[in-house]
């Protein structure tokens, strides 16, 4: 069976009721893309995460970057749910390598204060050099 072509009632081989110079089955030209929330997506925190890793904790840090990375991806996708929790992650993973690495530096802290202080208690009972030397 061959094509009849246009008929009398679409002349340019447009669909009925689809206006001209519109694209087949799409949204109106300027429309924001099917699936494409509206708005600004979630902060992704990613500075935090950098500084994070870069000055606390490592491990923690790169997760934080991990999830970071993947809140505007999931956003563009039109997935808001997963942006906004790849960004509630970030930001926790970010706040958790920060405060381990606060808690490290504060028990790093004490305990170099804690060994000088026992040095400096011990340093009378050890002889310096040359004496006693005969």
């Amino acid at each position: 069976m061959s094509d009849p072509g246009p008929g009398p009632d679409d002349p340019f081989g447009q669909p009925p009721g689809q206006p001209f110079g519109q694209p087949y089955g799409g949204a109106p030209y300027g429309s924001m893309p099917a699936g494409q929330p509206y708005g600004s997506p979630p902060q992704n925190y990613l500075v935090w995460a950098i500084l994070s890793t870069v000055f606390c904790c490592l491990p923690l840090g790169i997760v934080s970057i991990v999830y970071a990375a993947q809140v505007n991806s999931k956003w563009a996708a039109g997935d808001v749910a997963g942006a906004t929790d790849a960004s509630a992650r970030a930001k926790r993973f970010a706040i958790i390598g920060a405060a381990v690495g606060l808690v490290v530096l504060v028990l790093y802290v004490i305990a170099g204060l804690a060994f000088g202080f026992f040095a400096a208690q011990t340093a009378g009972g050890i002889p310096g050099p040359g004496v006693g030397v005969g």
